[in-house]
């Protein structure tokens, strides 16, 4: 009866289910094809009783593993046909009367879940990330780039979005491993305060500031973005990033979030927001796994989530850029990188996390070669005039600064 479900649901591709008899169910047809080896028969109906969660725990058990194509293979096959095997509609019901609940991320909570992800040893990330530790979607602006390129270009592209100029006061929520912070301190002479909660990014990231020689002008605090600053203004930041953190922010907090911006923005200020996203409607599902294993509290956007916390603020959407596959490229060099380390991990971590964190890399590849995610750039300020009224800033040999709008106006 499962199969019976399961090949309805396949109406583009092949799967060969192979049995620990030795039988093998072909399910389907044409490409793209995909497989699946069983250790125990009964691994079927666990996979079946909640498929967004129990397919990633059942691999990570060892219940199974994927044949030729691997793992990326059967993700190919899963968005080739909706991506959404899970159409319970009782399910359905049930998370989104718990979404709101599962979505509040107080500031305790917060912290919890940061230090789930990131609290692991930066070892690990030193293993799989480029050499800046750069933890977020890297540029591919040319082909061929290696990702140490690309995640250069990834922060010299957000520096001209925020028309840096010598003396600036920048402001890093998620600061991360330090990497942008670092960037923007030592190529346009800015003074940068980055914010984390994990307390591995924190000793990291304060530590390369020393080793840089840049400890006066960048530091790193472990605070939460809503402790930051005061009521006054007085402490406002002439320009504010955020970089892969307002997946983590949760639903609820949205608009919080987005009113801390404001606040901590001065009215000539320049922020750019830098997020994963949907092309579709948020719906709730297809996060459940990614949720209790990797990033507990997160949430993805779809582009009118975000949109409607912005304009309930002080903040203008002065432009919006959407990257595509370059997170695929992206996380297929993440995990290159880590599977190049597999051994060293296993024998620190274990089995079972290994296989937790080549789904999880591989599953989101997939997700962004060919789901509904993309990357968010949302560039924000108090007005109209702050930002240059075309991009051609953004390409020129020297990016053009605050004040450009009105002169561009006045030429016209």
């Amino acid at each position: 009866m499962r199969l019976q479900f399961l090949e309805k649901l396949l109406r583009n591709g092949t799967l060969f289910l192979h049995y620990p008899d030795g039988e093998t169910k072909t399910l389907g047809q044409g490409e793209p094809k995909a497989h699946i080896h069983l250790r125990e028969t009964d691994a079927l109906k666990r996979m079946f009783a909640r498929p967004e969660l129990t397919v990633g725990e059942t691999y990570m058990d060892g219940d199974w593993w994927p044949g030729e194509g691997g793992l990326l293979a059967l993700f190919e096959l899963y968005f080739a046909n909706g991506g959404d095997f899970d159409d319970n509609q009782w399910l359905a019901l049930g998370w989104r009367l718990l979404e709101p609940l599962v979505k509040i991320n107080t500031r305790r909570r917060a912290r919890k879940n940061v230090r789930h992800h990131y609290d692991i040893g930066p070892d690990l990330f030193h293993r799989f990330l480029d050499q800046d530790l750069q933890y977020s979607c890297a540029y591919f602006k040319t082909p061929n780039l290696t990702l140490e390129q690309a995640q250069q270009a990834k922060c010299e592209h957000i520096a001209r979005k925020l028309l840096l100029k010598p003396g600036d006061r920048v402001l890093d929520i998620g600061s991360g491993w330090g990497g942008m912070g670092l960037h923007l301190a030592r190529n346009h002479d800015v003074d940068v305060t980055g914010l984390t909660l994990s307390d591995d990014q924190y000793n990291e990231s304060n530590k390369r500031a020393e080793e840089a020689g840049l400890a006066k002008r960048v530091r790193f605090l472990k605070e939460d973005y809503r402790e930051h600053g005061d009521a006054s203004g007085k402490d406002a930041y002439d320009a504010i990033v955020s970089v892969g953190m307002f997946e983590h922010v949760g639903q609820p907090q949205h608009q919080t979030f987005f009113n801390h911006v404001a606040r901590l923005l001065k009215t000539s200020g320049r922020s750019l927001i830098h997020s994963i996203g949907l092309t579709t409607e948020a719906t709730g599902g297809g996060q459940e796994w990614i949720r209790k294993y990797i990033f507990p509290g997160g949430h993805i956007p779809s582009l009118s989530e975000a949109a409607l916390p912005i304009e309930r603020s002080s903040l203008v959407l002065s432009d919006l850029e959407v990257w595509r596959l370059h997170y695929a490229e992206t996380l297929k060099n993440w995990n290159e990188r880590f599977q190049q380390h597999r051994e060293e991990f296993k024998e620190r971590l274990g089995e079972r996390f290994c296989r937790m964190w080549e789904f999880y890399l591989l599953s989101c590849q997939a997700g962004f070669r060919w789901g509904n995610l993309v990357v968010f750039h949302m560039q924000l300020a108090h007005s109209n005039s702050t930002i240059p009224i075309t991009r051609d800033y953004l390409y020129q040999p020297e990016p053009q600064r605050v004040g450009a709008p009105q002169e561009a106006c006045q030429a016209s």
